[in-house]
Parts: structure tokens; C-alpha cells; sequence
């Protein structure tokens, strides 16, 4: 008897938006309403925030690099798979962090954007970090990225 009270009370403290009958929200509306959102990444994509519309356009952009990329919510970042994470983005209050699931040596970078992060505790998978903070970094940004997922679907040779 208690734990169906209690379980009544969290579906009435967690409960999922509504919409009206008929409504169709698409997963982008979704995201940004999801109850996973609440807590540490909710508050980056609140209406308004500078880093949701530059996150709108790269996870648009990185969904369509391939039929098989997923994408999971998670606390502290979302995670971008195909077999497994390839990018990962930790949103701040002024950039998105990409941590791509890469050795550093592995990524072609002739600009230099990338950071090595080889040893250090990130809260993303893998050992380059690329920040994003304007939307016309995203092309050579999603270079980078599709470099982390050729890499995890065999498609990229690296020169060891």
C-alpha cells in the first residue's frame, strides 16, 4: 500500500508534459521537455539559451551523418552512438563541449581546434575535446566528428 502512494506521488511530481490529443511532438520538442533534462543539463535549452539553437543545428546535422546514430540523454551529457558513444556533448553556459571518442593522434586537425585530454578526468568519452561556440564552426566541428565515427565503423585507416 505504501509503495503504490508513493508511486502515485512521483508520477504527480514527475509528470510527463502533456499535450493535446492528436498532437504529434517531434523528438527534437521532445528533448528539450524531456523530465531526463531536469537537473544538471536541463537549464542549458531553456528557450532563449544561446547554446539550444547551436545545439539544435549540430544534433540535426550529426543524426544525419548516418542511418545507425542514436542519441541518449544522460545526466551530464548526450551521447551521439553508432556502436558506441563517438561524440559526446557537455553543454556549458557558453559553448558545447565535444568529446569525441578518438586517440588524439588519430584526428586530423590542421586547424588545431582540438584539445588533448589524454589523462584527464572529462565527464565525456575519449581523448579530444573540440569546443563549440558559434554556429560557423560547425562545419569543420562535424569533420572532427564524422572522423570519431568512421573510426568506430572501420572506415577510417590511421597511419600508426
Amino acid at each position: 500500500e505504501r509503495a503504490q502512494q508513493l508511486a502515485d506521488l512521483a508520477l504527480k511530481v514527475w509528470a510527463y508534459p502533456a499535450y493535446p490529443e492528436g498532437v504529434s511532438v517531434s523528438h527534437t520538442e521532445a528533448i528539450f521537455t524531456s523530465p531526463e533534462l531536469d537537473g544538471d543539463i536541463g537549464h542549458h535549452f531553456e528557450d532563449g539559451h544561446p547554446m539550444r539553437s547551436l545545439f539544435e543545428v549540430f544534433r540535426k546535422e550529426v543524426l544525419a551523418l548516418d542511418p545507425c546514430v542514436s542519441e541518449s540523454i544522460l545526466k551530464i551529457y548526450i551521447a551521439f552512438k553508432a556502436e558506441t558513444n563517438f561524440v559526446d556533448v557537455i553543454p556549458q553556459k557558453k559553448c558545447l563541449i565535444l568529446s569525441l571518442n578518438l586517440r588524439f593522434h588519430e584526428l586530423d586537425d590542421p586547424r588545431h581546434v582540438a584539445k588533448d585530454t589524454t589523462g584527464v578526468a572529462t565527464w565525456g568519452n575519449g581523448d579530444v575535446e573540440v569546443r563549440l561556440t558559434r554556429q560557423d564552426q560547425l562545419p569543420y566541428a562535424l569533420g572532427l566528428v564524422r572522423q570519431s565515427l568512421e573510426r568506430q565503423m572501420g572506415e577510417l585507416e590511421i597511419d600508426s
